[in-house]
């Protein structure tokens, strides 16, 4: 069937190829096969940027040509860029608050908040006519100081566009309501893998990034039944501890975490996960107990032989269960998924905070002390602050560093005592 499409697509049966794929997507979506669906959703998204490309036209002037959908009290709206008769691109935006709500309204309501301080093109195409057509024209021809005409019915090269829209606008409607299908079958899977009662509303999950004990960031990502709530994600830099203590730091940030929650400050998640073992994971028993937060469930993400996915085991606490699920499992997925963003906002975190520090180390200043050597010393002591402690005698024993050199090290880092 691959085959099949490829040469319908080189024949401009582009169209056709797409609605095709359409098809199986809702297919494989009413039939809970989420997996096969986003894979379809993909398939189709990298087609439609391929068509969109194909758009080109002789029209000149600037046009933005936008499109709107609401569907099971989800909207959606899509902007296409029209520059010289070129598609330069589109975003796609996802409103609050459109349940009950019409399309038209949806549009009325977008396009003044959408053009606040942006650029305003000359023309604008809605694929629903706007009651307040008018009333929006003259507050974007004030804004950008000429005159802005926002059109609904329109011919040729127009019309295509619109069409374009109107199409993208339903399959990213769809891909999203697909997306929330597939996250609430990942959720009831882990309320039965995990045996709870309720279904989980929110989750948590907190990993540790550093190099060598240098510029450690500790990570909180939040997910409800939608996916990521990124509102709620907060970094942590870990202070006062040793160098590559991992303990002492998730200990450090679960504490500041969950004192300012115990304060009003946020809400408590009904699953806690630790990206660790069963250290890890005692740790955080430990804290929540002295702050007497209850009714968290914690569970430690234990990676596999060879750190491999799918081969995980879940330590639960306080029951001290531990769990491998299979890999297939809708329920590992998600876990998979919350623990690979956590260490993804808690590395871009760390490589933050760690090129702010290096390019105010007093290392960097000092002549014959290069990248080779401040690994070396990182090794040698496992981390930025244990160098800073270290003597002469101690910083020459470090391979390259003479008792010369160990002496202006340390003089840097000691100047002001």
């Amino acid at each position: 069937k691959d085959v099949r499409h490829a040469v319908m697509f080189l024949e401009g049966k582009n169209s056709q190829v797409i609605d095709e794929l359409v098809n199986r997507m809702e297919a494989a979506s009413a039939a809970l096969e989420f997996e096969s669906a986003a894979r379809y959703r993909d398939q189709i998204a990298k087609l439609r940027r391929i068509q969109e490309k194909q758009y080109v036209s002789g029209t000149g002037g600037d046009v933005d040509v936008i499109a709107g959908a609401v569907r099971n009290g989800l909207g959606c709206v899509q902007v296409f860029y029209i520059r010289g008769g070129r598609i330069l691109g589109n975003k796609t935006f996802f409103p609050k608050h459109t349940d009950g709500v019409a399309e038209t309204d949806v549009l009325s309501a977008f396009l003044p908040q959408y053009y606040l301080g942006r650029e305003v093109p000359s023309e604008i195409l809605v694929n629903h006519p706007l009651d307040e057509r008018e009333l929006i024209e003259s507050v974007l021809s004030e804004q950008a100081g000429r005159n802005v005409t926002i059109s609904h019915k329109v011919r040729s090269d127009r019309a295509r566009w619109v069409a374009m829209a109107q199409t993208n606008v339903e399959e990213a409607l769809t891909r999203q309501l697909l997306n929330k299908a597939g996250m609430r079958q990942r959720y009831e899977a882990l309320q039965e893998a995990l045996r709870l009662d309720d279904l989980p509303q929110r989750l948590e999950c907190f990993d540790i990034s550093h190099t060598m004990g240098e510029a450690t960031v500790a990570s909180c990502v939040v997910f409800d039944l939608e996916g990521p709530l990124k509102s709620d994600y907060r970094r942590f830099n870990i202070e006062g501890i040793t160098g590559g203590d991992d303990y002492a730091a998730m200990s450090q940030a679960l504490t500041r975490r969950y004192t300012r929650i115990k304060k009003g400050e946020g809400k408590l998640p009904d699953i806690l996960f630790i990206d660790g073992g069963k250290g890890q994971i005692s740790t955080a028993a430990a804290v929540l107990e002295e702050l007497q937060v209850t009714d968290v469930l914690m569970v430690g993400i234990a990676k596999g032989p060879d750190r491999k996915p799918g081969l995980e085991t879940l330590f639960l606490s306080p029951s001290g269960e531990a769990i491998i699920l299979p890999a297939d499992s809708p329920a590992l997925h998600l876990i998979q998924q919350i623990r690979d963003e956590a260490h993804r906002f808690a590395i871009t975190g760390h490589r933050q905070r760690r090129a702010k520090t290096r390019s105010k180390s007093p290392l960097e200043g000092i002549a014959g002390v290069g990248a080779k050597r401040r690994r070396d010393l990182l090794n040698q002591f496992g981390g930025w602050q244990e160098v800073t402690r270290a003597g002469v005698d101690d910083l020459a024993q470090v391979k390259g560093i003479s008792k010369a050199l160990a002496q202006r090290i340390y003089d840097a880092f000691h100047a002001e005592s």
